[in-house]
Formats: C-alpha cells, structure tokens, sequence
C-alpha cells in the first residue's frame, strides 16, 4: 500500500512564508502535505518529478467576479490554469447571496461587462439558498476546482432592505429597523465565514436591464454614516472592508482612511482598488502610496491598495468600454443598446461635439484619452488595422475622436481596439510589488469578458520578478500567497506539515514572454460567447487542490469541473 497519495519530487520549494526555498520532495496524504524533505520512491499511488521546477503553495486571486460562474461551471479552469488554488468572490458591492435573479442581473451585467441572461439564468436556475450559510452548503455541493471565498456584497444587501428602486433613489435612506437588518446581514454572512462586506462609490457602476437603467448601484447612494455602521460590524470582527472609490472625488478617500485608521478604536482592515501608475496623470500613485504610508503609520496598519502587477491593457469593440462611463458622452452611447440607435448617435453632429470637447477635457480621468495611444487590432476595413486612430485621422484629415466615431459607425463591435491605461513603466511596477501598502490583486477575473484578461497575473508577476530581478522570488510567491492568506484569514497560501495541499508546481523554463499574448476561448456554460484569455501552456507544470492533480501542461484531469470536487468554500477566522 502507497504511504502517501502525491509526492512531488527533486522541486525548488517555496514555502509561502517568505523563506528561502530548499530542495525537497513533498508528500501529500489525505488532502493535506504530510512530508517536506526526503521521501524514498516507489512511496506514492502518483509522481511528479519537479526537477528544475518551482513547488509552491497554490495562488490566490483576491479580486473576482466569478459569483455567476461558480454557480454553472464551478471548476473556474482559467484560473486553475494559471496555478491559482484559491479566488475571493463577492468584489466591489456584488455577491449573489440575498437578491434575486432579476435584481442579480441587473446589478452584475453592465459594470462587470457580463451577459445579462447569463447572470439572471445561474442564479435563477441554480439558487437553492436563502442566505449565506445555506449559500455556502451549495457552493461546497458544487464539483469546485478550487477554493472559494467570499465579500458579502452591500448593494446586494441594500437592494434585498430597500427593494432595488428604493436603493438606487438619491433622496431614500435606510430607516434605523432598516439599517439594523442590513447590519445582521452582515453579521450572518461573517457567521458563515465570508471575508468581510465590499461597497462601491466608483461613478462608472450603473445598473442594466429594463426596469432602472443607467442608475448608479446602490452602494454609491449610501451615506458615510450607513458605511460606518456597517464597518463597525466588520471592526468589532477583525474582518475586512474592500471597496471601489469614486476616483473623480480624492476627498472621499479621506474617509477611507479615516475609517480604517484605529487611534482609541480597532483598525479596520481595509482594501481598495487601486495603486497603478495611471498614464492619465503620473503623480496618482505617488500621492497615493505616501497617504497610504501616513495612514498606516498613524492608524495601525490596515490599509492596502490593490494593484494588478502588469501592464493595465484594456481591449474595446466599437465604444464598449467601462472607462467610456467617466465622461458624460460616452456614458450616453452606453446608455443605448440598440445598434442602430447608437450608431444614429454615434453619428449625430451635436453628439460629435460634447465627445470631441469630452476627449480632449482637463482635470482627472482614468483613461488618457489620447487616440494615438490606441491600436486598431480588427476591422472589416483591413487598411487600418495596426494601426492608431490618431495616425487613421491625420491620414483623412479630421480629428481623432471623429475616426473612432466614424470606424465605430461604420464597423460598430467589428471595430476592436486595445490601449494601456496604467502600469507601462517598468521601475514604477517594480516599486509597487514591493511596496507594504500594496498587495497583489485587482485582476477582475470572471468579468469584463470582451475587454481584459488578468488571470495569471501571478505567473505574469513571477516571470518579471525572474527577468528583471528586482525581488527575490522567494517574497514573490509570498505576495502572492501567504500574504494574501493571512490578510484576509483564510487556510490557505503556505505548504506546512498538515496544511491543505494546494500546490502549483511552476516551470520557469516557460517564462518566453508569451504569457502577455491575448487569445480567446470560449466561455464555459455560455453557447456563442468567447472571453479573452492569457495562456502559457509551458509555465505551470501542475495545478493541485486538495491534494488533487487537476491540471498539467494545458491538459484537465478527467472530470474536472463535473465529478471531481477538489475545492471547498474556505471560512473566514475573526481576529
């Protein structure tokens, strides 16, 4: 009889805690790593022979949007893919624990760039819960991949109080019996073991569908002392607020910080999006990386920024882009859903002008905006591919802001195009990874299906930590594992005797650079609909949960995602 389940053998081990890594083999019994060391062969039902490989523990992607998919194809492959063992669902006011599907839908489908009928069919399909405890018996009776854990959502909370018109209403507040019963939501889901409550104040987060279109969602209309009594809850627990600010109003992050700074009360643990090098205004991540430092130092340190490790590209077909939302024109093509309709905007002369004054405006933004900052990468009009709408306009003779009008009327999704909005400069990208008031996120992974893919942002990070040597990689992979883990309490990011065997087994030799390369696939349980992907087949050797082989050089193991059920919701630790 076999002594162990798993051993990997001759790997370079990393222990997700920071120390140098040793050679070793590892072996797993029963879910969980019983030995680190030697082991003598022939002790094992399984192999893998990591010689010139990396073993460390599995990654964790703290910023999802998966909560539709985990419901219709709980394996999460793309990510599994990319060595990540454990995802954090629930992001920026969204989960899909109390509201129903229609007010899911809504709320999921226009700021997460996601099908409306996608959403409204999972949840309504697959919902057999009536809160977070009984969300979590059926989250851990699906086939799981990987680990799952969660933010209770506040416009999902706010909507479930207030009814959905009401929460999304500029001049309604919660009563005090109203607000008390969001406050024992949000007790009942740090019960369950969710991670803490996620909120939202970004301007660009509106709803879809047919009832309330173009609102903002509900979280952006709560006040700060609806907040408050909500981060008193999370306080008093040792758990976590994340949110999106609204980035036009830098006052509103004093709030922030003031919220999470301790003095004669606890610390709240507080993340949010985002530390980048904004190519829109350079001076963003300084101002922001110093007030962060001043706050943890002045408040307990329980701030972090999110930041996504690599380059911010962003792709767009025609004008479908989030980042269109932060100007009132594009917002207003955004608004219209119908083709035709659009494009009789699109092409209307007084149109033209708000988008040209709006293109060219001063004061903050997201996006740069520079039309010759962004490439043409498909058109039926196959002479300006690779090309820039600024060079396209100087070719015609017109402005900018009108050739991507004129391409996108002409062409409209059949245009794409891509541009970098932050996190081009190299120096700034490795100042940030080493930063204490940084940690590894933001990936988005799960949404924004037609414009970004960031799901191996870890492998993306650990090949331009090997490249450009500017940390070791030992601190690498403790960003971006055990970091994680203990900052937001969950059993997960160290290999340890008796800890969970969830394990990525890297092969640096595929660092080529390809891991950059965008291609498209199509997206599980959704018939028609492709997503944007990063893959490296060559970069992770094997993807373990639960002691589990799920995943080898661009190959599943049989019945991943469908009888195999490597993955369990993790629970949350007060402290």
């Amino acid at each position: 009889m076999s002594h162990y389940s798993l051993v990997i053998r001759n790997g370079t081990f990393f222990d997700g805690d920071g120390s140098a890594p040793i050679r070793a083999d590892l072996g797993v019994r029963d879910g969980v790593v019983a030995t680190i060391g030697s082991i003598e062969p022939g002790s094992a039902e399984r192999e893998i022979d990591a010689d010139g490989k990396w073993v460390i523990p599995g990654m964790i992607d703290a910023h999802t949007h998966y909560d539709a998919e985990v419901l219709t194809s709980p394996g999460l492959g793309e990510s599994v893919r990319h060595g990540v063992t454990t995802v954090i669902l629930g992001n920026c006011s969204l989960s899909t624990v109390y509201a129903d599907a229609d007010d899911c839908a809504d709320l999921f489908a226009r700021v997460e760039a996601l099908p409306w009928d996608a959403v409204h069919s999972a949840v309504k399909e697959n919902k057999t819960w009536d809160g977070p405890k009984s969300y979590v018996d059926a989250i851990n009776a699906k086939p799981l991949g990987l680990n799952v854990a969660g933010f209770i959502g506040h416009s999902d909370i706010r909507a479930t109080v207030l009814g959905l018109d009401r929460a999304t209403t500029a001049d309604v507040a919660p009563s005090p019996s109203e607000l008390s019963r969001m406050k024992e939501m949000l007790s009942e889901a740090l019960d369950a073991g969710f991670v803490g409550l996620s909120t939202i104040r970004s301007s660009f987060s509106k709803l879809e569908g047919t009832r309330w279109p173009t609102r903002l969602l509900p979280s952006t209309f709560a006040s700060w002392k609806e907040f408050g009594a909500l981060n008193n809850v999370l306080r008093s627990r040792g758990r976590i607020h994340q949110s999106t600010p609204n980035l036009a109003k830098r006052s509103e992050m004093a709030r922030y910080f003031a919220q999470s700074m301790g003095g004669r009360r606890r610390p709240l643990k507080t993340t949010i999006i985002s530390a980048a090098d904004v190519k829109a205004d350079r001076t963003v991540v300084k101002a922001a990386i110093a007030a962060a430092k001043v706050v943890n130092k002045l408040g307990g340190n329980g701030f972090r920024w999110q930041h996504l490790p690599v380059p911010f590209e962003v792709y767009a077909d025609g004008v479908d882009l989030v980042v269109f939302e932060e100007f009132g024109s594009g917002a207003d093509a955004l608004n219209i859903r119908d083709v035709l309709e659009r494009s009789d905007l699109l092409a209307d002369e007084s149109y033209r002008r708000r988008f040209r004054k709006d293109m060219t405006a001063r004061g903050f933004k997201v996006w740069h905006r520079d039309l010759y900052d962004a490439e043409i990468v498909a058109c039926p009009d196959a002479s300006v591919v690779g090309r820039s709408f600024g060079d396209v306009a100087d070719e015609r003779g017109i402005e900018p802001a009108d050739a991507l009008l004129d391409l996108a009327v002409a062409h409209g999704k059949a245009l794409r195009w891509r541009t970098t909005i932050a996190n081009d400069r190299d120096d700034v990208l490795d100042r940030l990874q080493q930063s204490d008031v940084v940690q590894v996120g933001f990936a988005d992974s799960g949404a924004h299906l037609r414009n970004m893919a960031f799901y191996n942002f870890g492998v993306r990070m650990l090949e331009r930590v090997a490249t450009r040597k500017f940390m070791s990689i030992e601190r690498a992979v403790h960003r971006l594992t055990g970091e994680l883990a203990d900052w937001y309490g969950l059993d997960a990011g160290h290999l340890r005797i008796g800890s969970r065997a969830d394990i990525a087994v890297i092969d640096p030799a595929g660092f080529d650079g390809s891991s950059a390369a965008y291609a498209e696939a199509p997206m599980p349980g959704l018939e028609g609909i492709d997503r944007m992907v990063n893959r490296n087949d060559a970069a992770v050797a094997a993807t373990i949960v639960g002691g589990q082989v799920l995943y080898e050089y661009g190959t599943f193991a049989d019945g991943f995602g469908s009888t195999i059920h490597a993955g369990k919701f993790l629970r949350a630790k007060d402290s």
